[in-house]
């Protein structure tokens, strides 16, 4: 094993720096999703992207809720930072939901994965320009917190493979 890849498989993972990894990864969906449209590519090709799509915000979220935002609570964070980000998860939830009930041939379904392309970008500059350096201010343990975050996503992503067969 090479010097590089035995240090970085020994390196703690830092919870913002994972959060925003999957921040990059979606917007890159997005983007993909986007370009489909411009090419009129085949519906079952968006029917795919938006899955994958829906499948790592779901994920996102859930980590976010379940780890991330309750340990910034504790740490008293601002809280109406917190209470907008939930606010702005519902609203997420709620086009995941129905983009999930659809398909990519049916009336509405790109404006629905734009929009939310949208509110995921609104989200995202608000948590990475205030929410995590506020987090970072309160003394949160981030490797801790990255390690609590990696074990819970490795589940919710096996739970999506498992569902997938």
């Amino acid at each position: 094993m090479s010097t590089i890849a035995k240090k970085s498989s020994t390196t703690k993972p830092d919870a913002v720096k994972l959060l925003t990894a999957d921040h990059r990864e979606v917007n890159g969906l997005f983007k993909a999703y986007k370009k489909a449209c411009k090419a009129d590519a085949p519906a079952d090709e968006r029917d795919a992207l938006a899955a994958q799509i829906c499948d790592l915000l779901s994920v996102h979220t859930t980590l976010e809720e379940e780890i991330f935002y309750p340990a910034a609570r504790a740490a008293e964070v601002d809280s109406a930072l917190l209470d907008e980000a939930e606010v702005e998860h519902a609203s997420a939830k709620e086009l995941v939901a129905q983009l999930r009930g659809m398909r990519a041939e049916e009336a509405l379904f790109d404006a629905k994965v734009t929009v939310l392309g949208e509110y995921v970008d609104h989200h995202v500059k608000e948590e990475e320009d205030e929410l995590f350096p506020a987090c970072k201010k309160a003394g949160l343990d981030m490797v801790e917190l990255g390690a609590e975050l990696t074990a819970r996503k490795s589940e919710l992503m096996a739970e999506l493979e498992e569902e997938v067969v």
